[in-house]
């Protein structure tokens, strides 16, 4: 489906919804006879994927990207294989006086919606897609995955793959660059899967809503960091380092800001560059180092950290250059940046780093850090180290986000058995384990009435008597 256009794309959701009205019921068996279809074609072809990967990134190593992109979606789609058959009982439930007295019986039970659209980004190019498609085909649906146009490669070679391997009516694959993003995001799908930016996520859900097209957002935002005084300061800036050198700081629940006590300033950055230098003793032609996508994702890193420098800020890096500019155009691979102090009108206060750079905000009182966590938009994850367990639980109270870490980063994103979503501008709905799942099926309350019905003999039915509405009213009570 090279050079797909939009009505191709819509004659192709239509087939898939056609099928699925056909065959709406979708056995335990049959679902993991699907998943297992993917996880084959992963397993088989994975070499070739990375090498696209490889060629996108300009050089993100292969080994990254099996560790990254091929076992985290292996390990959802057979997380969701295994775990399946629970999920899919009936779930009872009670029914409301007189009438579970009589025999009435209700239950929930869980179907497919149809065709899920799932639009992946360029960051985790496969994991983005077949982690969310594990869910959705353990809900019983079929899906159409629209990867990025930011990875070409990544997308043709996936885009075969699931042509040569997989039926179309269950899984299909359509490449093109942002107009054929825009119309797939206006089609009628069951749901829709939007993983990328909020500016982006807005337009999705802006179309979608056309056709009251359910969404799940996985946005991102300016996921913070408190440093608690009672922190272990040598394991937490070690944590922290590894942690923002993951995918080269293109990761969604990469920290961005890290709020640390004023007394521990340098001791913190210090540590911090030289934890980044220790497992990265050089950066140029650093296999280890993975490389900013393209040109344009680099320039814009080097700019909020060298727009933050003209303001006065000041800023460390972990290894000496010459100039940031000119990594852009050699293998755009970016030493750790440290930007301390800047204020909230810098740009790198206000946007979504996705790079290897760091906020370093000082603070006297944990309330403060509060205070200024609460007072940008909701991030797709939090943060923190330390052993003050009161402490922690006031953050936990008084704070939100997608979802939380203590003690270490991006941790709980990497949980099968548990939600992973954002919150506000940094996304709404889950995938991942059961409430994946939920998330793809339609809930539906069945009802099941007793052979004999009451209302004529109380009084309820039409033509209503004259104490009708005292009956009614004596019912109003707090009790």
């Amino acid at each position: 489906m090279n050079g797909i256009n939009s009505d191709s794309v819509a004659a192709l959701l239509e087939h898939q919804q056609k099928a699925h009205t056909k065959q709406m019921t979708v056995s335990t068996a049959q679902r993991r006879e699907r998943i297992q279809q993917v996880i084959n074609l992963l397993v088989n072809h994975h070499q070739e994927l990375v090498e696209a990967i490889e060629t996108d990134f300009s050089g993100r190593s292969q080994g990254f990207s099996i560790m990254n992109d091929i076992l985290g979606s292996l390990a959802c789609l057979k997380y969701t294989r295994d775990n399946l058959a629970p999920w899919l009982e009936n779930d009872n439930r009670d029914v409301f006086s007189p009438y579970d007295q009589l025999g009435s019986t209700a239950r929930v039970e869980y179907q497919p919606k149809g065709s899920v659209g799932i639009i992946g980004t360029w960051n985790a190019p496969l994991y983005t897609l077949l982690a969310p498609l594990a869910c959705a085909l353990g809900a019983g649906n079929r899906a159409i995955l629209k990867p990025s146009e930011v990875t070409p490669k990544t997308a043709e070679v996936l885009q075969k793959l699931f042509k040569q391997h997989i039926d179309p009516l269950l899984v299909s694959v359509v490449t093109g660059g942002v107009e054929v993003s825009a119309a797939f995001s206006a089609l009628p799908f069951d749901h829709m899967v939007f993983t990328g930016s909020t500016t982006v996520g807005k337009k999705i859900m802006a179309a979608a809503a056309n056709n009251l097209v359910p969404v799940t957002l996985e946005l991102g935002g300016k996921s913070p960091v408190v440093v608690s005084e009672s922190c272990d300061l040598v394991e937490t800036c070690k944590r922290l380092a590894l942690a923002k050198s993951n995918n080269g700081g293109q990761v969604c629940v990469s920290p961005d800001i890290i709020y640390l006590p004023r007394s521990k300033l340098e001791q913190v950055a210090e540590l911090l560059l030289e934890n980044f230098r220790d497992f990265f003793p050089h950066v140029s032609n650093n296999s280890d180092v993975v490389p900013m996508v393209n040109r344009h994702h680099c320039q814009r890193v080097v700019d909020l950290v060298e727009q933050a420098r003209a303001a006065g800020c000041e800023v460390r890096s972990s290894h000496k250059v010459d100039s940031l500019s000119a990594i852009v155009s050699a293998d755009q691979r970016l030493p750790l940046q440290l930007v301390i102090s800047p204020t909230k009108n810098e740009a790198i206060m206000q946007e979504e780093i996705f790079g290897p750079a760091l906020v370093l905000l000082p603070y006297d009182d944990i309330h403060e850090v509060i205070t200024d966590i609460n007072s940008r938009a909701k991030p797709l994850a939090l943060y923190y180290f330390g052993e003050d367990q009161l402490e922690l639980e006031m953050v936990l109270a008084n704070t939100s986000s997608g979802g939380v870490s203590v003690n270490d980063c991006l941790m709980h994103a990497a949980m099968h058995d548990a939600p992973f979503g954002g919150v506000g501008a940094s996304g709404m709905g889950h995938y991942h384990g059961r409430e994946g799942f939920l998330s793809f099926s339609h809930q539906r309350t069945v009802f099941v009435a007793p052979k004999h019905d009451p209302r004529g003999e109380w009084g309820l039915l039409p033509p209503h008597h004259d104490q009708f509405k005292a009956m009614m009213s004596a019912q109003v009570i707090a009790d």
